[in-house]
């Protein structure tokens, strides 16, 4: 129950009512600094021919010290649905194409009652959570299992294709959510290098930690750092105006001084005379 609760608060906190939305971008790692949720990372791919089977992304994942997303319960689902949303949302270019995940069936041919039942994660979960869309899985040679992500299609029996399960053949190209055990030192993100198959590609990899407090004030520092350096310019200029009047002052000391003395020695040789 609590680890439901995190995860419902993990997914307010990335984009809630009067709370600025943190922005998922393909490609980037996304942690969070209460050390509690998984990490993730959402590969999305514009071209269709950089997408990637079921066994392309799985070793993905897995080279980068993850795997393909399993899910507990709701609660992570409708995490994950939260930071499509956000990765999607207008202005981004992406639209559709569907996630690998990590739940998947050995065997051939299975078409009985029972098929659902042989489905399992890839990364060894013991969670019975299902999300099936509608009269899936059809079993048969459809043995891996995507995240419907198809905002543009019509909607069908089971309503619109977004975020429900279906099963596919493990060699059809899709996009994939890599799923990582959660960050031990937030504060200091390494950045793991993107593996890829397939040649030509050019999607980068950036890692993107929620680290709490120092990072925040690095966004804010950052940014006034323009109006720091003229700051500094001014105070400098100002410095050495004021610098350059002392100095002008300095030297007319000394012949004032030179004067009053002279005045000064005529008086007394007056008296003695």
């Amino acid at each position: 129950m609590s680890r439901a609760l995190s995860l419902l608060l993990g997914a307010a906190l990335l984009c809630g009512p009067g709370v600025s939305c943190r922005r998922v971008v393909s490609g980037q790692k996304v942690c969070f600094a209460d050390l509690k949720h998984p990490c993730y990372k959402m590969a999305y791919f514009h071209e269709l021919s950089s997408r990637v089977s079921f066994q392309e992304a799985r070793l993905a994942c897995e080279s980068e010290g993850g795997a393909l997303l399993s899910l507990d319960n709701e609660a992570e689902q409708k995490l994950i649905e939260s930071m499509l949303q956000n990765l999607t949302k207008p202005g981004t270019g992406i639209s559709d194409g569907d996630f690998w995940i990590g739940l998947w069936r050995n065997g051939e041919g299975q078409t009985s009652g029972a098929c659902p039942d042989l489905y399992q994660w890839s990364d060894g979960s013991s969670s019975q959570y299902r999300n099936w869309y509608t009269d899936e899985p059809s079993c048969g040679s459809e043995k891996c299992v995507v995240m419907y992500h198809q905002p543009t299609a019509n909607p069908g029996l089971g309503g619109p294709y977004l975020y429900q399960w279906n099963d596919d053949r493990c060699n059809m190209k899709h996009n994939y959510i890599c799923k990582y055990e959660p960050e031990i030192n937030p504060t200091s993100p390494i950045e793991k290098t993107y593996f890829t198959n397939q040649p030509g590609d050019t999607h980068q990899n950036v890692v993107v930690t929620e680290a709490g407090i120092i990072p925040n004030l690095i966004y804010v520092v950052i940014p006034t750092i323009p109006l720091l350096l003229l700051i500094l310019v001014a105070f400098g200029t100002c410095c050495f105006q004021m610098l350059h009047k002392s100095k002008g002052r300095t030297k007319t000391s000394p012949t004032q001084s030179t004067l009053w003395i002279s005045k000064s020695t005529r008086k007394e040789s007056g008296m003695e005379v």
